[in-house]
């Protein structure tokens, strides 16, 4: 550690470790290692199909046979577009088994979504979920990629279930909840043609039976590992590259940090594996420390009570919109939960409200824990901060892992505040990524050489530390809306609508949900001329569901004449959030020096508000 790096937050570990050791090898390397000490254990639950460590690791050989056989090569790129399956996560092993690299795409993107993640991570090779097969088809023309691997959500079911799942007609809440997933027609990946480009995971599994050479494990800790997308510090998507070290350092500062997982855990995988915080807690962390992972591609909210009663999970690792969920859900009533032991919400911020409301809640129905808040980014790999077991702050985000430093620093520089002073928090350490793809200007901008040597993570992330190192998250500097865990980028919903031919221009807010926490909104100037009409409307969100995931369309839409705009005239976004807030408080939009002080956008200044005073 660097002399210049302030840690008081280390008197606070206890019997955790300061620092650890990490194994210079690949991520499967690490499972492998650590499986051959528990081989009996269950690996992950799989709406019943449970594998032991020594099945998962023999399934993961056979895909990586598999890849090897149709031309996979080392540093490939092998793009996953798979919900919580056993066949995205075995494909994930058995790609970094042969040192390729693993891209992770959300399968409700939208096609032209899937093809910038396709193209800029240069993929050759594609696992697909099928229900993405349709979308896919009118890009791939569109792409490098030699073969898609197509897997059905039913893949990896027992019987029974998998025949319910696939007979025609169904109306089973299983089958519905699964084929909500789909926004396109349900595709039996069985049926898919083995010729061209498309193979069903079937026929490309036979062909690994055929591939009998020795595979060579070339893959180091700085090699990249895998790709996830993240909006960055510009709240643009990009491709952040983590490599087999993060991965690692990620797994082991989890386990260490958290310090209350142990051998045989069942952790509740919610939280998806093309998602920084699902695929290092939910799946790396615990296939790393000997736990099951129970894997479900797709959950009701209001129906978790059925999945607590059926798996009886130690671990709940989710978003702060599922816990406040749990507590309006009346067939919890009456429910014994002593067997969950440990509590994670991450993803979004943690209302104090609503932590004292679920510890109650989790006391009244007799478990022995209480909910504890992390926090990271994809750039770390998820999380790099969190409460300690039994040492809770209102409103604090914990304190950093091992290894982990944090400093609080004056926006725009790296001259670090005093405590108690608000300013972006930056992070350095062993998670912290090796940069963006084929993004040097973004790379740049956001990992900063210091003083200190030490390469350092600007976030754009607003927070606080107190004496004792506990960090407090205040807000994002960044345009970044966070929507049930997901990131959702206001950039690319205006980009959509303004290519709309009868808009002028855009833009797009977050604004307060009930149950969401926050959703977007679009406001629109429509071009001279053209009228707003239910037609337009229509013909505008159709070019957004077109374009976009379900979970970036914005929820209400709004025309105006004119937007408000800064003296440079750029749109003044801040002015249209601060008259949201004020309209959802009921309030009459009337602004004042305090205002000013909250609006804060940079050349908002007097003359703007000043104008609105009078109007």
């Amino acid at each position: 550690m660097g002399k210049s790096i302030r840690a008081p937050w280390l008197k606070f570990y206890g019997d955790e470790k300061e620092h650890l050791e990490y194994p210079d090898f690949s991520a499967y390397k690490l499972i492998e290692y650590t499986a051959s000490k528990h081989l009996n254990n269950y690996s992950y639950n799989y709406y019943g199909n449970r594998k032991t460590y020594h099945e998962f690791l023999k399934q993961i050989d056979e895909v990586a046979r598999a890849f090897k056989a149709i031309g996979v090569k080392h540093k490939d790129v092998v793009s996953i577009c798979m919900p919580n399956t056993p066949e995205g996560i075995i494909s994930f092993y058995a790609a970094n088994k042969i040192g390729a690299i693993a891209s992770m795409i959300h399968p409700l993107s939208a096609e032209n979504e899937i093809k910038h993640y396709l193209n800029i991570s240069k993929t050759e090779w594609l696992i697909a979920i099928d229900f993405t097969v349709e979308k896919i088809d009118k890009i791939l023309k569109d792409t490098r990629v030699k073969k898609m691997i197509t897997v059905s959500v039913g893949e990896s079911m027992p019987p029974l279930i998998k025949s319910i799942y696939t007979a025609s007609n169904t109306t089973t809440n299983i089958t519905k909840a699964l084929k909500s997933l789909n926004p396109m027609n349900y595709i039996n990946s069985e049926t898919v043609e083995s010729n061209g480009k498309k193979l069903s995971w079937k026929d490309f599994i036979r062909l690994g039976k055929d591939y009998t050479k020795e595979i060579d494990d070339e893959f180091r800790g700085k090699d990249i590992a895998a790709i996830l997308y993240s909006g960055g510090t510009t709240g643009t998507p990009k491709g952040v590259k983590l490599t087999n070290l993060n991965l690692n350092a990620s797994a082991m500062q989890n386990f260490e940090h958290v310090a209350c997982l142990r051998d045989k855990d069942k952790v509740l995988a919610i939280m998806p594996i093309f998602h920084g915080f699902g695929l290092s807690v939910c799946i790396h962390c615990v296939q790393y420390f000997g736990g099951e992972s129970i894997l479900l591609p797709q959950f009701n909210a209001k129906t978790f009570d059925k999945i607590l009663k059926k798996y009886e999970p130690n671990v709940i690792v989710g978003v702060p919109t599922l816990f406040e969920a749990m507590t309006q859900n009346k067939n919890f009533n009456h429910m014994k939960l002593d067997y969950v032991t440990c509590v994670i919400s991450g993803g979004d911020s943690l209302s104090i409200e609503l932590k004292k409301k679920f510890d109650d809640w989790l006391e009244k129905h007799h478990s022995p824990t209480t909910i504890r808040e992390g926090y990271g980014l994809t750039e770390c790999c998820a999380a790099s901060c969190f409460t300690p077991l039994n040492n809770y702050r209102p409103g604090s985000i914990g304190i950093p892992y091992p290894d982990m430093y944090y400093k609080i620093v004056a926006e725009g520089t790296e001259k670090e505040v005093p405590y108690g002073t608000a300013g972006e928090i930056v992070i350095t350490g062993p998670t912290v990524m090796s940069g963006y793809i084929h993004n040097r200007k973004e790379t740049k901008q956001t990992l900063r050489k210091h003083r200190d040597g030490r390469i350092w993570l600007h976030t754009g992330d607003e927070g606080v530390m107190d004496p004792d190192g506990f960090v407090y998250f205040k807000g994002r500097l960044k345009r970044m809306i966070i929507t049930s865990g997901y990131c959702v980028y206001p950039n690319n919903i205006e980009n959509v609508i303004d290519s709309h031919p009868m808009v002028r221009m855009s833009c797009v807010i977050g604004i307060p949900h009930p149950y969401k926490v926050t959703v977007a909104k679009a406001f629109i100037v429509l071009k001279d001329d053209v009228r707003k009409s239910d037609e337009l409307l229509n013909s505008i969100k159709e070019l957004v569901e077109k374009n976009l995931a379900r979970f970036s369309w914005p929820y209400d839409y709004e025309f105006r004449d004119e937007l408000p705009k800064t003296l440079v005239g750029k749109v003044a976004y801040n002015v249209l959030i601060h008259e949201e807030e004020m309209k959802n408080r009921g309030k009459k939009f009337l602004p004042n020096e305090e205002i000013l002080e909250q609006v804060g956008e940079d050349e908002n200044t007097d003359e703007l508000l000043d104008k609105m005073k009078k109007e």
